[in-house]
């Protein structure tokens, strides 16, 4: 598949770069069709560091790598928009706990779904075996960026 495009001549952060675009902005696009239009990619992955248990939105920003202020704006619109809700901390005091709504449990389904969609479609166009093979070439890459220790959370840096 190798071409007169220019690919080969680009640095490795710049096609990894590329590749996670163009997979995010198909994803984005699918998510749009089956009526989520009103969520980016940095909503995705709020729902991600939110988690089963909810956080604050300090802890939400701290996860994330943004400003308190950005956590409490992506908090306000998935709120608006019915993906979170602010329920009294447990602990109690002024904090408040930001939860997934089950709005946010079917959509994280339906995300789940449109992604294997996706990686069974770039099977098939590249073969299963590349495919498989550039699972393990990535793990590989991932585990030597981090020395084998823990992973790093996927923030919004783009």
């Amino acid at each position: 598949m190798n071409g007169d495009d220019g690919l080969d001549d680009l640095e490795l952060a710049f096609k990894l770069g590329l590749a996670f675009q163009l997979l995010i902005s198909e994803f984005t696009a699918r998510g749009a069709e089956a009526g989520y239009g009103d969520l980016r990619p940095v909503h995705g992955l709020a729902f991600q560091a939110l988690g089963a248990e909810g956080a604050t939105s300090s802890e939400l920003a701290q996860r994330l790598g943004v400003t308190k202020q950005a956590a409490g704006q992506i908090v306000d619109y998935l709120e608006r928009h019915g993906y979170v809700e602010r329920r009294p901390h447990p602990e109690g005091g002024r904090r408040k706990l930001v939860v997934l709504t089950s709005t946010a449990l079917v959509h994280l389904r339906v995300a789940g779904r449109i992604l294997q969609s996706l990686e069974a479609e770039l099977g098939d166009r590249i073969g299963a075996a590349e495919l498989g093979d550039l699972h393990a070439i990535l793990g590989d890459l991932i585990r030597a960026l981090t020395d084998g220790g823990p992973l790093p959370p996927l923030r919004p840096v783009w």
